[in-house]
């Protein structure tokens, strides 16, 4: 059992009694002290909660720090990857752009006389670095304090979150994502103008090659040929203005392009004829026919049956006569002729 006596000097006195009969322990304690142990309790204390709230403070800002830190090396890699994504895309196009000049040259469309069309390249290039890289120049140089530094064991030492922003690598990576982003805006606009000139063209070269004829028009064997010979009806040089196909008698006629009809008549030389007009200046004409299977005006395609053979006209024998002009011109229909 244990009294406090306050006494009205300056000290109190702390009683203690330990039982019945023994003796009595007695405490002193002057106010002075007293107030001084308060008063270092109390600076205890408020230091104790000064140190708590910094703690608190601290650890709130090394996470904030830690989080920021994560962000800018995700933002870091993300630059990396796209970077790489545009080279990659940079190759692409240069790759397309090779096969669209080879395929200006095919399709006739004009393209620079000088220089190497397929290979042309300049401009001024900035080397990628790669994290923990040497900066652009040959020189190796160190990163800053505040930048993030790759140890040879694989391990990351980090002095400040502004370096990781402002590092010579990131900016310059920055840098080079940008402008290789407004080369391919650029390329991007040119190549769209090349393949719809490429398309034009095609289109173009489409219709006339569907107009210009390529096939034998019957199946069967020449028995004469276009240019001079001698004539089967008076024995003296003549110049034959087509070529004769032999052929048994009712054989199909085919067209060997894309036309319009226009011409079906009987001439006393060419007996009944066809005349087909595939555009472009490309004209055929088919003779000694047996009869005509279309009418005038009417459209075929390469491959439509347009008569039959026949021995109509001045003619020996049955056969076709197959005439090709261009722009009025006779020529050797041979040279149309690629199966």
């Amino acid at each position: 059992m244990s009294q406090t006596n306050i006494q009205d000097g300056d000290a109190y006195t702390v009683v203690v009694f330990r039982g019945s009969t023994a003796k009595p322990i007695r405490f002193s304690f002057s106010k002075k002290l007293l107030r001084r142990l308060l008063v270092c309790v109390g600076l205890v204390v408020l230091a104790d909660l000064l140190v708590v709230s910094h703690y608190v403070i601290r650890t709130g800002e090394v996470w904030e720090l830690a989080a920021f830190r994560a962000e800018a090396m995700s933002a870091r890699e993300q630059t990396a990857a796209f970077s790489t994504a545009i080279d990659d895309l940079k190759k692409r196009i240069g790759a397309m752009n090779e096969v669209n000049q080879r395929l200006r040259v095919m399709l006739g469309i004009e393209v620079p006389k000088t220089g190497d069309m397929a290979n042309g390249r300049g401009g001024e290039e900035v080397p990628i670095p790669e994290v923990g890289g040497t900066i652009p120049g040959g020189n190796e140089q160190s990163l800053p304090s505040g930048a993030s530094k790759q140890m040879s064991d694989g391990t990351q030492e980090h002095s400040s979150d502004v370096g990781l922003v402002s590092s010579p690598n990131t900016l310059l990576a920055v840098a080079s994502v940008k402008e290789g982003l407004e080369w391919l805006s650029k390329q991007a606009t040119v190549q769209e103008r090349i393949l719809d000139e490429l398309s034009q063209a095609a289109e173009q070269r489409s219709s006339r090659w569907a107009s210009t004829p390529s096939i034998w028009p019957v199946k069967g064997w020449v028995t004469s040929g276009f240019g001079p010979r001698i004539s089967p009806f008076t024995e003296k040089p003549a110049w034959h203005d087509g070529l004769d196909i032999g052929a048994a008698p009712n054989t199909p006629v085919r067209a060997p392009a894309q036309g319009r009809i226009t011409s079906i008549a009987y001439d006393p030389k060419l007996g009944n004829m066809v005349r087909v007009d595939h555009g472009f200046g490309v004209e055929t004409l088919y003779g000694h026919l047996a009869k005509a299977l279309v009418k005038e005006g009417q459209r075929v395609d390469r491959g439509d049956v347009i008569a039959l053979v026949g021995s109509s006209g001045l003619s020996t024998g049955p056969h076709l006569h197959y005439m090709v002009k261009l722009n009025g011109q006779a020529l050797d229909p041979t040279k149309y002729i690629l199966e």
